[in-house]
């Protein structure tokens, strides 16, 4: 399987740390779904600050909280439900407990250590957009990463409250990325293929952090 997800990975862990400081339209109070998402990134940036993040010892403890509030940010099951498309379906309870877990797994190896990335890149909130219903929403940003300006947009889903189910990055989602990615593993080797794989690449991080 090809887990060529470089940019995404960089520019996704960059966004998250960055939008608490996107400015708000003056004329229009900040909605729910901006609140929710601002709140959560407020707590990520807080606990990068601490001392204890430069302290190798230490170091784990703090990434233990941020993994905590990114899991409250972050919805999941919809988003391994959305990466893996229609198939998800065809999938056991069992494999579908057993995918999410792997692919919970996953993300946070790549993503947290990510996160002491910030140096202080621009932010601009340009607005946001949403459905009928009022229950999916998109927040919109421009992230100035040396010179070169990189939309980013967070798509959102209320179900008793505000979470992030996608992030779009230059045009690109982080879901479709991924599932055309798992496509190709569930053709050939379906769901327990696709589970070990995402396994096997979870630990394959982490190992080679451990090595960094």
């Amino acid at each position: 399987m090809n887990f060529k997800t470089k940019h995404i990975v960089q520019s996704l862990c960059l966004c998250l740390i960055l939008l608490v400081c996107a400015p708000c339209a003056p004329a229009k109070a900040d909605s729910e779904a901006k609140i929710a998402l601002e709140s959560c990134i407020g707590k990520v940036m807080n606990e990068l600050k601490k001392p204890e993040m430069k302290n190798p010892a230490t170091r784990g403890q703090v990434l233990a909280e941020i993994e905590k509030i990114i899991k409250v940010l972050f919805n999941f099951p919809e988003l391994s439900m959305r990466a893996v498309g229609p198939k998800w379906n065809s999938f056991t309870p069992e494999q579908q407990k057993n995918f999410l877990d792997a692919f919970d797994d996953l993300l946070r190896a790549r993503y947290l250590d990510r996160l002491e990335g910030y140096s202080g890149e621009l932010v601009a909130y340009t607005g946001e957009t949403a459905n009928a219903k009022g229950d999916r929403m998109e927040i919109r940003t421009e992230v100035t990463i040396r010179d070169k300006i990189v939309p980013v947009a967070y798509r959102m889903l209320k179900n008793g409250r505000w979470t992030v189910y996608d992030i779009i990055i230059e045009g690109v989602s982080m879901v479709q990325n991924y599932r055309s990615q798992f496509q190709t593993v569930l053709d050939k080797g379906g769901a327990e293929e696709l589970i070990r794989l995402v396994r096997q690449k979870a630990e394959e991080t982490r190992l080679q952090k451990g090595k960094g």
